[in-house]
């Protein structure tokens, strides 16, 4: 009897610790955490992953092989505040907010424009810039208008408010992956007109690009960084994190680097 009583003891302390053991997972270091606890805010412990065009200059693109710009620089001093290890990667502006819907990354640091369509999909954070769209043109070029684009042949970048924005007035369009290279094509001698962010046309300017802007700012538009609905967690720290840069000057900082003034405010 005593025996049998000592083996139903030994079965049950077994079995306890089996479920316990289930109950947890274990982090890089070795120690044990509440599982899904360690991964509830990002998608993998410790990292913060967030996508970029890679096409987008200055806002992300590649120099010497290595993925920069403001974008890419902001996502970094967000993880650095969150003591996160920053993993930003690239892919196709078109489909960087479906990324983040379906947890492949935890935010989209892409210059997108907060609109009430992608609202649906995702949840942004506080706006990081102010930017809106503008017409760009070859120096011959005489289209200064919404108007102006019927019977013209109009390039812009796939998935943008710009090419919705187009869509209203020709269906002429022509899609690019990148705002950049819509420009380039341009310049080329392709298309009439190009719609994008009037910052990156007057980069390409400065840059040697032979284009020029034409007419008034059609759009004056808040850009934010993206995160999967209901991830509260991660939007709150990382609205934090941007208020933290603006107070110590890193905004600042990194808006004069690449803009020579600060994009957070009206031009």
């Amino acid at each position: 009897m005593k025996k049998t009583i000592g083996s139903i003891a030994v079965l049950l302390l077994s079995m306890s610790l089996f479920v316990v053991g289930c109950g947890q997972t274990t982090t890089s270091g070795g120690a044990s955490a509440p599982a899904g606890e360690a991964s509830a805010m990002t998608k993998d412990a410790g990292v913060f992953t967030f996508a970029a065009s890679g096409e987008y200059q200055p806002f992300s693109y590649f120099k010497d092989g290595q993925l920069t710009g403001f974008d890419i620089e902001i996502g970094n001093e967000i993880a650095k505040r969150l003591n996160l290890q920053a993993k930003p990667v690239t892919s196709p502006f078109s489909g960087i907010i479906a990324g983040v819907k379906e947890g492949r990354y935890d935010a989209a640091i892409a210059s997108h424009a907060i609109t009430d369509e992608r609202k649906q999909q995702v949840d942004f954070a506080d706006p990081y810039y102010l930017s809106g769209g503008q017409l760009f043109t070859r120096p011959d070029g005489n289209i200064s208008t919404l108007e102006g684009l019927k019977g013209k042949e109009v390039a812009v970048a796939l998935g943008t408010t710009h090419e919705k924005m187009a869509r209203e007035y020709t269906d002429n369009i022509k899609t690019y992956d990148s705002d950049v290279t819509a420009l380039r094509a341009l310049e080329q001698g392709k298309h009439d007109v190009v719609i994008t962010d009037s910052v990156v046309g007057e980069i390409a300017i400065q840059q040697g690009l032979k284009i020029q802007k034409s007419g008034a700012a059609l759009t004056e538009v808040q850009h934010g960084i993206a995160v999967r609905k209901g991830n509260t967690e991660l939007l709150t720290k990382i609205n934090e994190a941007l208020k933290q840069i603006h107070e110590d000057g890193t905004y600042l900082k990194l808006s004069e680097k690449y803009f020579s003034r600060d994009i957070s405010k009206k031009d």
